[in-house]
């Protein structure tokens, strides 16, 4: 059978009982020790005013005078009773020193005995304040001597207020209490209930449940994938990162909980906050690797509070890509012989229908004999094949964009030295080359020329690549080497050389920057043939 599960409190009703009981326990206990406090602070105060009425009573000279009279009670009864009217006591009785009484508020028990027997202090000089049960029940009196001219005691001064009094007191300062806790109550089961209200609005109406559930599903979500992905915040903060992250970026003192520092990250970061829309397929280095960057920016009603950046390393898309890559570049040879073959097709045709067979025929034996003779030249001089294929490949590509590429034929490589890294110079010579095509197609007169030659004649093997283009102006020859800047408009650019410089550092080599004999750019590449570590041990 299954088990039927336990009603569980949402947690909107959780925060407002939470909060109401908080409240109310507060509520009690803060009343509680006010209505304690608040008795003994009016028993203390009563206890003192009784007092006073004692003393300004003793104090008084027709009382004073009056117990040398024969009869003292017809003098001190009626003006006892006036003060007794005029400070709210609840009685004023004075007595002689033996303790009978000459007023007190029910006439009829003037002449009797005080009662209390708390008589000795007074009678030895002290004033007193005490709780004793008289003739009109429990009350809280103050008792003060009466002293003649010579300072002698000569009566007993006897001020109170009864306990149903105090009571009375008491109970319309603890009604206040109860009447403002219960409004604080009110208020606090109010606002325990707005705010409860808030809570839930912020996190989506979700339950705990529900929350702790999401947060493990999106941890583990984000822990399976393998792109490496780094979340920050609006401060530039790292709050996440996947095990694809800390394993690719580790080195790059990327962590969560530091400050992101890299500049295009920053600048990525803001305008993504900037605009609320993200982009892909862009470039970054991060130290001496090259990353494929997307960002995505992290709204919040309408407001950008993060991004989310994914990585992929260079080398990694490639190797995923290779064999798309390589059918690729087929393609584009294809592709380019067969528009160059198709136009050179289309002029023989021409020439046989109009009936000149020789020049179709000098035509054929010019175009096989090129064709030939790159491809002889190439299988000659350049023993490596990965570097063989990458020319043959851009020339064919040369051909296509119009641009005349010629190759020094004194160029010569004896061969691929032991250890070096063939697809670190390709990436060099194809990325120079293209940049090389590519400017000189931006020379506004003149056919586009680059010119290569390549020799490895010494210790090190030399490639010198030119353009007829319209070159680097010297002032920006520092700069093109630095990732992110072009001369090209559009975005995404400026990453060509800065790989160039990234893969001569994995061989040991060396770039330098010239003006050209053409009129345009001109690239020296240096590559050792022996690293400097094994040329030092020999």
């Amino acid at each position: 059978m299954f088990a039927i599960p336990k009603p569980r409190l949402r947690l909107l009703t959780q925060i407002v009982l939470l909060i109401s009981v908080v409240v109310f326990a507060s509520m009690l206990l803060a009343g509680t020790f006010f209505s304690v406090l608040l008795e003994r602070v009016v028993a203390s105060y009563i206890g003192q005013n009784a007092l006073n009425v004692a003393r300004m009573t003793a104090l008084n000279e027709r009382i004073v005078e009056a117990f040398d009279d024969p009869d003292p009670a017809a003098v001190i009864q009626p003006i006892a009773e006036r003060i007794r009217r005029e400070t709210g006591a609840s009685y004023v009785v004075v007595g002689s020193r033996e303790g009978i009484r000459y007023s007190h508020t029910n006439p009829e028990l003037i002449g009797g005995e005080m009662q209390g027997g708390d008589n000795a202090p007074v009678l030895a000089g002290e004033s007193i304040i005490s709780e004793a049960v008289g003739s009109m029940g429990p009350s809280l009196r103050g008792k003060t001597p009466v002293l003649n001219a010579g300072g002698e005691v000569i009566g007993i001064v006897s001020a109170g207020f009864t306990s149903g009094s105090i009571r009375s007191v008491v109970e319309g300062y603890t009604r206040s209490i109860a009447g403002l806790s219960a409004a604080l109550l009110a208020a606090g089961i109010i606002g325990a209930y707005l705010i409860a209200r808030r809570v839930k609005k912020l996190i989506f109406g979700l339950e705990p449940g529900e929350i702790a559930f999401l947060f493990k599903e999106k941890e583990a979500t984000i822990e399976a994938i393998r792109d490496a992905i780094v979340a920050v915040n609006r401060q530039g903060i790292i709050v996440t990162m996947n095990r694809r992250a800390r394993e690719l970026l580790q080195m790059h003192s990327l962590a969560v909980g530091g400050r992101l520092t890299h500049r295009p990250l920053l600048e990525a970061a803001r305008e993504v906050a900037e605009t609320r829309q993200g982009y892909s397929d862009h470039r970054v280095f991060l130290d001496s690797e090259v990353y494929a960057l997307h960002a995505e920016p992290i709204l919040s009603g309408g407001r950008a509070e993060g991004t989310v950046f994914t990585f992929h390393t260079e080398s990694e898309i490639e190797r995923l890509t290779g064999e798309f890559s390589k059918i690729r570049a087929f393609a584009d040879n294809m592709r380019a012989q067969t528009h160059e073959y198709l136009n050179t097709l289309n002029t023989i045709s021409g020439l046989l229908t109009l009936g000149h067979t020789d020049k179709a025929a000098e035509i054929i034996s010019g175009e096989v004999r090129e064709r030939q003779d790159v491809i002889a030249f190439l299988m000659s001089s350049v023993p490596d094949p990965l570097i063989a294929a990458c020319l043959l490949g851009k020339s064919n590509r040369a051909r296509e964009l119009k641009v005349q590429l010629e190759i020094d034929p004194d160029s010569h490589l004896t061969g691929p030295p032991e250890g070096l890294d063939s697809q670190a110079l390709v990436t060099v010579l194809g990325n120079l080359l293209d940049n090389a095509m590519e400017a000189a197609r931006g020379r506004q007169d003149g056919e586009p020329l680059v010119r290569l030659s390549f020799t490895d004649l010494g210790h090190d093997i030399v490639f010198d690549i030119e353009d007829n283009g319209p070159g680097i102006p010297p002032e920006r020859e520092s700069d093109v080497f630095v990732s992110g800047y072009s001369t090209k408009p559009g975005g995404n650019r400026g990453l060509g050389l800065a790989i160039v410089k990234h893969a001569l550092q994995s061989v040991h080599g060396q770039i330098y920057l010239d003006r050209s004999g053409l009129g345009g750019a001109r690239f020296t590449v240096t590559v050792p043939k022996r690293p400097p570590s094994t040329r030092e041990a020999r």
